[in-house]
């Protein structure tokens, strides 16, 4: 409290005590004169001294209340004063708080444990998006940018849950910015929000430009990395800084940053060097310079366009694949040459004058059609002066103001529609004009000789009429829709074959009302359908249909929707009744067939197992003949035994191929596949023709070469392939020949070709050799039963090999086999299949 007011408190107690003690002592001397009187009244006999006593002791007591009645008066109203100076002081103080807080623009908000954030005030509007309302400032994502956002809702948390303090520069939607600042005072917390100024402003506008960059380089990044050209960016010490995905994909590496740690080049060093006087040399800035090469990606060397671009102290080279643009230029500059060429062949005559009035082209048809010399064309004359010398030629239609018609014609330049004409000259021909406004202000003349034209109409109309004829005697039924939908043409079978009368065509009904008719016959709807689909859909491409009708009357009707040229349909109809009839009884006749071929193959294998059991008999008896045991033999009995033997086991090896072929036929053949030895299976194969190899002075070649080792497939399939193919050529060579067996890798494929120098094949009977039972002696002794090539051919397809035959009569016979080198199941199963 003031002093003054202090000083003034205690004068005023002061003069309110002496006054009390004035009154008091009033109080006593009225009391003292009244007992004075008393004790005389006593004196008298009326009072006695006991009363008197008893009065003073009343007065004493009335005075000593009212001196405490006095100090607790003194005593309440100092508390008064105090309460009122305490509530003047607090006044104050909030006043002062208040103009502090309105004395900036903020908003500031209270936060208490179970209350929530209050509003203390809120006098900020000028930050642009920020909201006016107070119930939607709390919903911060609604006003602030999603990153300022989430920044402000993880210090509120923190703030809240752990008094950790806060202060953070914020950006709202609309572009303002703003600061929060949070802090905590026990169980309370404060936070404000208040505008930007001064440094902080520019600190934050250098975060937003500093976000926008990085946004900017992101995205600049991925749109280079999407784009399909190689980029890629070199510093100033010359080294790749970065390379974009089409880089990455070119030079064939793992990543960008392998590019930049192994410094993976695209360019040839002969290529870099024709860039380096495009690179910025002693801090001098290089234009933009553009370099045509041939580069290398992905194994093809196709023409690049390569731009150098300084970009600051580092180089941007980018190579655009131009291959299609050089393929495109050539073919413009093609298509430009072969336009004018084209021009100057057509028959109509074409002449383009520029926006002065002067000739700039012609073609060799416009001088020929207006009889004009085409030197003096080549000079570029005028389109009023070529008027004026087709007028001297009389090659201009009789009018009667030629003024008038020639400055109509050269109005044409100054804007207008499409110009037709139709010229009668006087010596009987007839141009048809058509003058077209250019984009360029010129003006285009085409110049038609029409005089043919109308002596062909004479002529087509005549065509017609045969046509319509034509059309008559078809078999076949005609109907053709136009684009409307419209019957235009039709013949007498389409009338027969749907029962239509010719005034009811001639109407040129809709193909719906002809369907509607049609349908009464046959009420097919799906071809129905289709037909109307074919003549009136609106289809960028247009597709023949084709189809078959079976009607009540077991007629056999095929239809066949063709789009034509102008837009219209043309839909046929045939009765095929006749064919289907012939068609079903060859597909019975060959069914039958079928049946008796497959009849044919199990009577034959049938046979063939029923011969095998006594076959192995007779082997085995004479081997047991042979033996000592049965007794001695002579020389003539030791050769029928040896003849029985050897035709037996020819018989044997015979009904051996029928069965293979029999079981491969019926898909029941399967291949133990396994590691084939190349060069066992090849002496496997030659130990079974040695000995007639021998008796025919034969000389066996084998050449394996060393790669040749080892291959996958069934090795005793192999073998008998080989064997078969060693036998023919054994028994087709002539003695003292020589029969070459030669085996090697090529693109994974083990080949074993067998070459014999005996008769060959004449080139009639090759395309027959791998048929079943085709045996030709050819001149030889040797003769079988046709099947070892056959047998062949089925086992090398069952591996997924292949197999080629090369022969010349006189020179000998070459067979080349070729199994997979690494076959599998797979591909084991793919010949099965093949096979099938």
């Amino acid at each position: 409290m003031p002093a003054f007011a202090q000083k003034g408190l205690g004068d005023g107690v002061k003069r309110d005590l002496i006054l009390i003690l004035l009154a008091s002592l009033a109080v006593v001397v009225v009391l003292t004169i009244v007992l004075a009187d008393s004790v005389g009244i006593a004196v008298r006999g009326d009072l006695t001294v006991r009363d008197i006593l008893a009065g003073t002791f009343v007065i004493a007591a009335i005075l000593a209340a009212s001196a405490h009645g006095a100090q607790r008066f003194y005593a309440t109203r100092r508390d008064l004063v105090r309460t009122r100076d305490e509530a003047r002081a607090l006044r104050r103080s909030v006043l002062i708080s208040e103009a502090v807080i309105n004395a900036e623009p903020q908003i500031l908000l209270h936060w208490e444990q179970g209350r929530g954030l209050q509003f203390i005030t809120a006098t900020l509007h000028t930050v642009p998006g920020l909201p006016m309302a107070q119930n939607e400032l709390l919903h911060f994502g609604a006003w602030l940018e999603p990153h300022s956002a989430d920044d402000l809702k993880g210090g509120l948390d923190t703030l809240f849950s752990a008094g950790v303090p806060f202060n953070l520069l914020l950006r709202t939607r609309e572009g303002g910015h703003i600061e929060a600042d949070g802090r905590a005072a026990g169980t309370r917390a404060i936070v404000r929000l208040r505008d930007l100024v001064g440094q902080k402003r520019d600190l934050m506008k250098i975060i937003d430009q500093h976000r926008q960059l990085t946004r900017d380089i992101q995205s600049s990044r991925a749109l280079l990395d999407a784009l399909p050209a190689p980029i890629w960016l070199r510093g100033p010490d010359g080294r790749i800084t970065w390379s974009n995905e089409a880089y990455v994909q070119a030079v064939e590496a793992e990543s960008s940053t392998q590019v930049v740690e192994r410094q993976i080049e695209l360019l040839e060093k002969r290529q870099r060097s024709l860039l380096e006087p495009s690179l910025p040399h002693g801090g001098a800035a290089a234009p933009v310079a553009t370099q045509r090469m041939q580069l290398n990606m992905g194994g093809e060397r196709r023409p690049h366009d390569v731009l150098v671009m300084p970009i600051g102290e580092q180089t941007a080279t980018a190579a655009f694949d131009i291959a299609h643009l050089a393929r495109a230029e050539a073919e413009l500059a093609r298509l430009t040459a072969a336009n004018d060429q084209t021009l100057d062949r057509v028959a109509t005559g074409v002449a383009i004058f520029g926006a002065d009035q002067k000739l700039s082209f012609f073609n060799e048809a416009y001088a020929r059609l207006c009889n004009l010399d085409g030197a003096w064309l080549e000079t570029g004359p005028t389109n009023g002066e070529i008027l004026d010398r087709l007028r001297e030629q009389t090659n201009l239609p009789a009018v009667i103001d030629y003024r008038q018609w020639k400055a109509r014609l050269l109005a044409l330049y100054k804007g207008g529609a499409e110009f037709e004409d139709w010229w009668h000259l006087p010596d009987g021909r007839m141009f048809h004009i058509v003058i077209e406004q250019r984009s360029d202000g010129g003006v285009t003349y085409l110049v038609d000789d029409a005089t043919e034209r109308f002596a062909l109409e004479s002529r087509y109309n005549a065509m017609i009429d045969v046509q319509r004829e034509t059309l008559d005697s078809l078999k076949e039924g005609v109907a053709v829709f136009g684009t409307d939908g419209r019957l235009k043409l039709f013949n007498s079978s389409f009338m027969q074959i749907w029962q239509f009368s010719r005034r009811v065509l001639a109407e040129a009904p809709h193909i719906d009302q002809v369907i509607r008719h049609a349908r009464t016959i046959h009420d097919d709807g799906a071809a129905w359908s289709r037909i109307v689909g074919a003549a009136t859909a609106i289809l960028d491409q247009r597709e023949l249909i084709e189809g078959q009708m079976v009607r009540a009357d077991h007629s056999v009707i095929d239809f066949a929707a063709t789009p034509l040229p102008d837009g219209a349909t043309l839909v046929t109809f045939a009765d095929v009744t006749d064919a289907k009839r012939y068609e079903r009884a060859l597909i019975e006749r060959n069914e039958a067939l079928v049946a008796a071929d497959r009849l044919k193959s199990q009577f034959i294998s049938h046979v063939s197992y029923e011969l095998r059991t006594p076959l192995t008999n007779i082997i085995g008896f004479g081997e047991l003949l042979a033996t000592p045991r049965t007794g001695p033999l002579n020389d003539k009995q030791r050769e029928y035994l040896g003849d029985i033997a050897g035709s037996s086991k020819t018989l044997l090896s015979i009904i051996d191929d029928i069965l293979d072929l029999a079981t491969i036929d019926a898909g029941g053949l399967e291949l133990k596949p396994g590691t084939v030895n190349v060069h066992d299976v090849i002496d496997a194969a030659i130990l079974g023709v040695r000995e007639r190899a021998g008796h025919a002075r034969l000389t066996l070649d084998i050449a394996v070469t060393d790669d040749a080792t080892t291959f996958v497939g069934d090795e005793a399939r192999v073998r008998q392939v080989l064997y078969n193919l060693l036998s023919n050529a054994v028994g087709f060579s002539q003695p003292g020949g020589t029969v070459h067996v030669s085996c090697w890798r090529e693109d994974g494929m083990m080949t074993f070709c067998i070459e014999d120098q005996g008769v060959g094949i004449p080139k009639e009977h090759q395309s027959r050799v791998f048929e079943r039972f085709e045996s030709h002696s050819q001149g030889s002794k040797h003769r079988g039963a046709g099947l070892g090539l056959s047998v062949v051919k089925s086992l090398v397809d069952l591996h997924g090999g292949d197999m080629a035959l090369a022969s010349e009569p006189g020179r000998g016979t070459r067979v080349t086999v070729r199994f997979p080198e690494n076959g599998t199941k797979s591909t084991l199963v793919e010949g099965i299949a093949k096979r099938a």
